[in-house]
């Protein structure tokens, strides 16, 4: 999900989405027949207080029955909720545009409220926007490893976001573990049918819900492995794809380990970029500055032997600087923070070469930013006895479903040190997310989608990819552009995890290709709106 949109999925209340048993058939034209029309409604008052206010007597809500089990149509069903925003001239309208945040487990439901912080006032004008919650997702009946958050506390305790010690790595390999199985007691029907191929069909009963004969979709980051799939499942139903920020599917979706590794090295070179610029943008405008790389290193190397205390009594350990660093990669808009903060951690380490001008006056602390625990919700502070469990765990529902791994964690350690050889920041920490959880997820002959992705559509596919991405590197995009049967390239000299909204040049290609069909041309090259620095 885009970092810099974040706001807007921590804004909803997680909710459920009560699900029971819809008639199909086993042909897929009568199936298509039966698609119910979407009945749009109000949406609930918590939903309606979490988009802008200007927002909120224009916006619908509906929800869409789509089978559990896709094979199975007449089998138990479950509940995708969607938010329509009108397109603001009906008598232009072309269609409705679905949109997806990313994740996997992004809660799209209320991004159509927030369509002009991505789209041109003319995308705005022709098109209903659509924002909806995959299934296992947000109010899309959301899966759930656990039935209370003291039961997800005690299973976070000791789960540590890079292990590095025997211990903590032992620590962490028991409590993914658990982790799975309480996935196996608590997470109910959807557990085997969370792959982003079922997603993809739901998105095909959705578009067949709101009346569009075919598909136009924009997808960031997961999203646009969702509309790869989509596109060779039903590249005849097709209109308008647009991908942001962009996977490699054929990787992903054959080997799991390869791609994090991959990925890890995404985050390097971002890294690297941001450390290079800071320094030829020079101290006054980049508090870091003064041979960046070289501090970064030590800066590193030195938590690895224990925390470093600030000023005001702060501690800051390894994983505060990882973590936090490749959480501001995703937004160019934090990086002058980021910097303020990496200078005074550098200047708590060499207190005898700090000079008052090196000291930033105002410095955000580690702790006034958001942790995130296993399943990608906000760790709680302190809760009381039997609270309820309110996030969801489609993270790893959906990771673990699509991308292949060993089932086995006994070679996790020498992994992680591997990779943290060729990625020092952030190779350790990649290997401690889906490969070390995904080995024992509990599925069984799971519905997945691994291909072809050649299929031709009508009309090109726009792949965007930044230079700088840190989650999904460029070469991405290279990837899925020479994957897809039908794509044009286009990319942006940017930093950040995708741009969208962000660069002027980018978003008037991409309004003439939504609504002209025009697609741009292959090789293009745009530049964001602002520089972070």
């Amino acid at each position: 999900m885009r970092v810099s949109r974040a706001a807007l999925a921590s804004a909803l209340v997680l909710g459920t989405i009560v699900s029971g048993l819809g008639a199909g058939t086993a042909s897929a034209q009568a199936e298509a027949a039966a698609v119910r029309p979407a009945a749009w409604g109000p949406c609930a008052a918590d939903v309606l207080a979490s988009i802008p206010a200007a927002e909120r007597t224009r916006v619908s809500c509906a929800v869409q029955e789509v089978p559990v089990d896709h094979s199975r149509p007449r089998g138990d069903t479950t509940g995708i909720i969607m938010m329509k925003r009108p397109a603001t001239d009906p008598a232009k309208k072309i269609g409705s545009l679905f949109i997806n945040p990313g994740g996997p487990g992004g809660a799209g439901l209320i991004y159509g409220a927030f369509g002009a912080s991505f789209f041109t006032p003319e995308v705005l004008e022709k098109f209903d926007l659509i924002g909806f919650d995959p299934r296992g997702v947000g109010r899309s009946a959301p899966l759930r490893c656990f039935r209370t958050q003291e039961e997800a506390d005690a299973v976070n305790d000791g789960w540590y976001a890079l292990p590095i010690t025997k211990e903590e790595i032992a620590s962490s390999i028991r409590q993914s573990k658990v982790y799975t199985d309480y996935c196996k007691i608590n997470a109910g029907p959807l557990l085997n049918h969370m792959s982003t191929e079922a997603v993809a069909r739901d998105l095909d009963v959705l578009r067949e819900a709101v009346g569009d004969r075919q598909l136009t979709y924009v997808g960031f980051s997961y999203g646009t492995l969702l509309g790869a799939t989509y596109a060779n499942i039903f590249p005849q139903k097709s209109r308008a794809l647009v991908l942001d920020g962009n996977v490699d599917p054929q990787l992903r979706l054959t080997n799991g380990a390869e791609y994090d590794r991959q990925r890890a090295k995404g985050f390097e070179i971002a890294l690297d970029a941001f450390l290079k610029r800071c320094d030829v943008e020079g101290a006054a405008k980049c508090a870091f500055a003064g041979d960046a790389r070289k501090k970064f290193d030590a800066l590193r190397e030195t938590l690895r032997k224990g925390p470093t205390t600030l000023p005001d009594g702060t501690q800051v350990t390894l994983t505060d600087v990882v973590g936090r660093t490749s959480s501001n990669l995703y937004n160019p808009a934090t990086f002058k923070a980021l910097a303020a903060w990496l200078q005074s951690i550098h200047a708590a380490q060499h207190p005898a070469a700090a000079t008052a001008a090196e000291q930033p006056l105002a410095v955000q602390s580690v702790v006034d930013v958001p942790v995130q625990n296993n399943n990608g919700g906000l760790a709680d502070v302190r809760v009381l006895p039997e609270t309820p469990y309110t996030s969801d765990d489609s993270y790893y529902a959906v990771n673990c479903i699509d991308k292949p791994f060993a089932k086995t964690t006994r070679n996790w350690a020498s992994t992680a040190s591997r990779w943290e050889k060729e990625s020092p920041t952030f190779g350790r920490y990649q290997a401690a997310s889906d490969a070390l959880t995904c080995p024992t997820w509990p599925t069984r002959n799971p519905d997945r989608w691994i291909g072809p992705w050649n299929r031709k559509t009508k009309n090109p596919v726009v792949v965007v990819g930044n230079y700088y991405d840190p989650a999904t590197q460029y070469e991405f995009a290279r990837r899925m552009a020479r994957e897809l049967g039908n794509a044009r390239l286009i990319s942006v000299d940017a930093f950040g995890h995708c741009i969208l909204g962000d660069s002027a040049g980018a978003d008037a290609a991409v309004t003439r290709y939504l609504v002209d069909l025009t697609a741009p041309v292959n090789g293009s090259v745009y530049h964001p709106n602002v520089q972070p620095f």
